[in-house]
């Protein structure tokens, strides 16, 4: 797509998590500062009732309730003209702060209104800061329950809440993602348009989690030909569509319905299996798997020595079980996936958390 395009796409279809007030709590501040300016500028004409002259009374001077009624009679742009300022610097006062404090009172009464009007002048700047920050984010398309469940996954795993953007077509699923403090895209992930709102190009991955298989094929064809070094992620419901979801340019493929199906079988001919393969799956309790860094003081060490349950071994972007003879003795460069206690026990030490140096090549 030209450069043009991405440019003039419509910023309405993208909507920031919104700071929710009460009506009642905007309403009270209003109000309270509408009193403070006609306290304020009650006070101001009080204070100097000398430079003020009251047609009807012009002996008596200003009382504190001439004030408030020159006040109310001047906020409100009434301005019957018994009560006027006579001096010079009244009137200077009157020019270049009363008038000022009139157009503050008539915005704070019509407030709601002129709100109205500008909202979409101000979402049109958010947006643009947004647009200027936001790079190497994670895209989730479909916020379905799986898009869901791998949104909490990425923010329990550290991922910045405001570096997710997520792309669905339907206004339940935008009003649910704003609810959890995520920017959406709303629309069709398979429209070039609608991924360039989403900034597919900046992203560094993509999650696609829609629930049709074709829509998934289509969404994945479409984010590798704008982003070619995005790392992609998809889900399919049937294992044949697995290659030809890789084929389209998803990296890794997940088969849901089909991992659902063997968790439900372990669980069947295995409870105790079924609920260690859960324990696996659920955040913060228990066991789980995770990927670190080799630390410099396992160079050289079996696989089945260290501390940690190694299950499988990253070389040079090539996955190894923990058997196999190639990591037989593990080297530098290398990443270790491993299964661990969640949260660190006294007995169960988690190693690569407490700045250990790590074995990395550029080190």
């Amino acid at each position: 797509m030209a450069e043009s395009e991405q440019e003039i796409a419509p910023y309405d279809a993208v909507k920031l998590p919104e700071r929710v007030r009460s009506p009642w709590v905007q309403l009270a501040m209003r109000l309270a500062l509408a009193f403070l300016l006609v306290a304020f500028m009650t006070m101001l004409v009080y204070v100097d009732g000398d430079a003020y002259v009251d047609n009807n009374d012009p002996e008596d001077g200003i009382t504190l309730l001439d004030a408030l009624y020159y006040t109310t009679v001047s906020l409100s742009t009434t301005g019957y003209g018994d009560i006027a300022p006579v001096a010079p610097h009244a009137r200077a006062i009157n020019a270049f702060v009363i008038t000022p404090l009139r157009v503050a009172f008539l915005i704070l009464l019509i407030g709601t209104t002129l709100e109205v009007l500008t909202t979409h002048t101000r979402d049109l700047l958010r947006v643009n800061r947004w647009r200027k920050k936001m790079s190497g984010h994670v895209v989730v398309i479909g916020y379905g329950t799986k898009g869901r469940s791998a949104v909490d996954t990425l923010l329990n795993n550290g991922q910045d809440r405001e570096k997710i953007v997520v792309v669905d077509p339907s206004a339940r699923a935008l009003h649910e993602a704003n609810q959890d403090g995520l920017s959406v895209v709303q629309g069709d992930a398979s429209r070039r348009d609608v991924l360039n709102r989403a900034l597919v190009r900046d992203a560094s991955h993509i999650i696609i989690t829609t629930d049709r298989d074709d829509t998934n094929v289509l969404a994945t064809l479409t984010v590798r030909q704008l982003n070619a070094d995005a790392f992609i992620v998809a889900a399919v419901r049937e294992q044949e569509n697995t290659p030809l979801m890789k084929q389209s340019g998803a990296d890794s493929v997940v088969t849901s319905a089909e991992a659902v199906g063997r968790l439900l079988g372990l669980s069947s001919l295995s409870p105790t299996l079924g609920t260690v393969m859960e324990d696996l799956l659920t955040y913060g309790a228990g066991l789980e798997v995770a990927e670190r860094e080799l630390l410099v003081s396992e160079v050289g060490r079996q696989p089945q020595s260290l501390i940690d349950q190694v299950i499988a071994v990253v070389r040079d972007e090539k996955v190894f079980r923990y058997f196999d003879p190639v990591v037989s003795q593990l080297a530098r460069g290398d990443r270790l996936v491993v299964v661990r206690a969640s949260k660190e026990l006294p007995w169960a030490p988690r190693p690569g958390t407490h700045d250990e140096d790590f074995a990395s090549e550029d080190r």
